[in-house]
């Protein structure tokens, strides 16, 4: 990467003479109603041939806005409001909305964040790829050929099948693949891949980084790659640049920045990332006595959904301690999100007991729950928890009112008192889900979920839309509320980092049935099950995690 302004890191990238892709001296701007509001503010690098360039920031810091620019994304209220971005040398900043459309697919390929938003719900798989394959000229009798060709390219298997499936009968992972195989249809020389493992589990996220390099070195591409995990960082990029409201603050070879940050705000980065600061949270873990009461008690639960032949839940035992942090973690399907609904009162169940305090829950759930009061659910995905027609405002107050119902007043002080606990401005009390990010969508969840004073906490995924700074925040004031409420949380995660850092007991699903559990320290240390030791070797920067476990 070549700067403007070469700092202490930079190294002989100065005189790259042709660099994949050139940003030099960008400020991107968005109009919203009369006001334009500056979030790129001159920023300069280049991605070399054949390299893999990891742009980290939090939320807000432009790193997605780098992206759209540089792939001819941005939306009609979005502009280049100075500078330049040149591909292989050829300024294309000015390019129209058909110039863009050729050299996007064909020359550079994109890889958004989120696949479900990223793909036509009503259009089959193999639908989506013939059409990129007539774009990219390909003949009408070759398309399906090749698009069979594309997703044997990135892994899937069965692919002939998978043509005919809409993108709803596909996981996560698979959807993945499927967006790597639409950017690589036109073997582009720049791979622009924007947060493309967020919201995966630490195995598929391997499997598909894995996938990344590969084609990387197969068709010699040159990568981008915009995260805000700086394990991820550290694990897969040549080089780094560190974005911080807009600019550029530290930038250089990986292993240099990493070793001697030039910023404090990297500082702060890396202090924040799980991976990297295992021990955060330490003095404040203590041991789950066998003794202590039961928050939540399973005991042989067994889940069955119609028209699958296997059990989602087959015959689980799990016992979460009072006041403790419970980790339930697995690959995806492997039922943690069945099970949080069910000990939430919200899924039904076909057998077993579940005990929420000295509560049975009945295997038929109320369509409405009573006890809100005493257990919360926050949920992965803030949009489907969350009324796309209420502002932040209403969104909060409402379960206060339906729980408690106190007055207008009373309602108005504990919406700004969970505003403040989640470091949320109070200037977004009038916007709508819609107009937030997905960091303060998910921390509006949390808010809400907070307002009514809950004794257990049901976490599903409740950070993996966040970055690894607001994580930080979050994760620290759920740990100050358990300490001094003595809350109770059941906490499942992907993020087997995070997972390390704030569990006292972890237990390891797959394919709905418990494999293991066990105290985090000696799970992670000394994992007996083979699926438990593939799950924690797949963490990003496993070398230090095996470190930190030995010298315990």
């Amino acid at each position: 990467m070549t700067l403007t302004a070469p700092a202490a890191h930079d190294l002989a990238r100065i005189d790259d003479p042709a660099p994949t892709l050139a940003v030099r001296g960008l400020s991107v701007s968005y109009r919203r109603d009369h006001d334009t509001r500056t979030v790129v503010d001159d920023v300069t690098f280049t991605v070399p041939r054949g390299e893999t360039v990891a742009l980290v920031g939090q939320s807000g810091s432009g790193k997605s806005s780098i992206a759209l620019a540089a792939a001819g994304l941005l939306p009609v209220n979005g502009a280049v409001a100075g500078g330049s971005i040149e591909f292989e040398g050829r300024d294309v900043t000015g390019f129209g909305d058909r110039e863009w459309r050729r050299l996007r697919g064909r020359d550079i390929g994109f890889i958004p964040q989120d696949p479900l938003s990223s793909l036509d719900p009503l259009q089959t798989i193999g639908s989506r790829l013939r059409g990129e394959l007539r774009r990219r000229g390909v003949p009408r009798a070759e398309r399906t050929a090749g698009a069979v060709d594309l997703l044997q390219r990135v892994g899937i298997a069965d692919a002939v099948h998978k043509l005919g499936r809409y993108p709803h009968e596909l996981s996560g992972g698979q959807l993945q693949r499927v967006l790597i195989a639409i950017a690589i249809a036109g073997t582009p020389r720049l791979l622009i891949a924007d947060e493309p493992t967020s919201a995966l589990d630490v195995t598929v996220q391997r499997t598909i980084l894995d996938l990344i390099d590969d084609l990387r070195v197969d068709l010699g591409l040159s990568v981008l790659f915009i995260t805000h995990d700086l394990a991820l960082a550290r694990d897969r990029a040549e080089r780094i640049a560190v974005l911080h409201n807009g600019r550029l603050v530290d930038h250089g070879p990986t292993a240099l920045v990493l070793d001697d940050p030039a910023d404090d705000y990297t500082r702060v980065l890396f202090t924040n990332a799980p991976a990297l600061s295992p021990d955060r949270y330490a003095d404040r873990l203590r041991a789950v006595a066998a003794s202590h009461p039961l928050a939540v008690s399973v005991s042989g639960l067994v889940k069955r959904f119609a028209g699958t032949p296997a059990p989602a839940v087959a015959g689980v035992d799990l016992a979460v301690r009072r006041g403790s942090i419970h980790a339930l973690v697995g690959e995806s399907g492997s039922g943690k999100s069945t099970i949080a609904r069910i000990v939430a009162g919200l899924e039904s169940f076909d057998a077993g007991a579940v005990k929420v305090g000295e509560r049975a829950l009945a295997p038929d759930p109320p369509s409405s729950n009573p006890h809100a009061r005493q257990l919360q659910l926050v949920y992965q995905n803030p949009l489907s928890a969350l009324d796309p027609r209420l502002p932040v405002r209403r969104l909060i107050e409402e379960p206060i009112g339906l729980a408690t119902g106190a007055g207008a007043a009373d309602r108005k002080r504990k919406v700004d008192e969970a505003l403040d606990r989640v470091a949320l401005s109070h200037e977004l009390l009038d916007r709508r889900p819609a107009e937030l990010s997905g960091g303060q969508r998910q921390r509006v969840a949390i808010a809400r979920a907070l307002a009514l004073s809950p004794e257990i906490f049901v976490l599903d995924e409740p950070t993996s839309a966040l970055d690894v700074t607001v994580q930080a925040q979050i994760i620290d004031l759920l740990m100050e509320l358990r300490d001094r409420d003595g809350l109770t949380y059941l906490f499942i995660s992907h993020d087997l980092s995070l997972v390390r850092q704030i569990a006292e007991e972890v237990s390891v699903l797959e394919h709905g049935r418990l494999v293991e559990h066990a105290p985090t320290r000696e799970l992670f240390a000394r994992p007996r099950e083979a699926y438990t030791r593939r799950l924690i070797d797949a963490i990003p920067g496993r070398v230090a995690v095996a470190e930190e476990d030995a010298a315990a």
